[in-house]
């Protein structure tokens, strides 16, 4: 991976832990003034209330549970592409990058059918999937990119089991 490239990377990185970090709290705080609110619909007694004060409690644990998730994704990631870069696995394409630091969407759709093929080859080969996810990233497809790489957290784990 190129010097800028990996830039780009762990500025992105560090942006969106920030970001996590900031709504974790928000979400904690949401949490708590909700609980309140919650617990004086509840004794309020009506079914109404009552009915409010259970949503109230209920919905931000959904949202607990969902930041709880993400943090799960994230950390697994991270942990899989520092394992990956330690072996010296991470695509290294000198891909053009855009005025904005980007990766060139264009140039990176150009190498994505190589990653594709890998994964292809070896369907349940980690290393293939987290490239394929990079190679998804970098064209632009977050949520293909979010796939691949929870295939290669799967994978992953399935080879640390056997």
């Amino acid at each position: 991976m190129s010097r800028l490239v990996r830039l780009e990377h762990a500025t992105r990185v560090a942006r969106a832990r920030a970001a996590a970090i900031l709504m974790a709290v928000l979400l904690l705080l949401y949490l708590f003034v909700a609980m309140g609110y919650a617990i004086t619909f509840i004794r309020i007694g009506e079914p109404v209330a009552t009915g409010l004060g259970v949503a109230l409690l209920v919905l931000p644990l959904i949202g607990v549970w969902a930041l709880a998730l993400e943090f799960a994704f994230a950390i697994r990631s991270d942990l899989l592409a520092a394992r990956l870069e330690r072996e010296g696995g991470i695509p290294d394409e000198g891909l053009p990058t855009l005025p904005s630091g980007r990766v060139d969407p264009t140039a990176a759709d150009a190498v994505f059918p190589r990653y594709r093929e890998a994964v292809e080859a070896a369907p349940e080969d980690w290393r293939a999937w987290f490239r394929l996810g990079i190679a998804y990233a970098a064209s632009g497809d977050r949520r293909r990119a979010r796939w691949a790489t929870r295939q290669a957290i799967r994978f992953s784990r399935a080879s640390a089991r056997a």
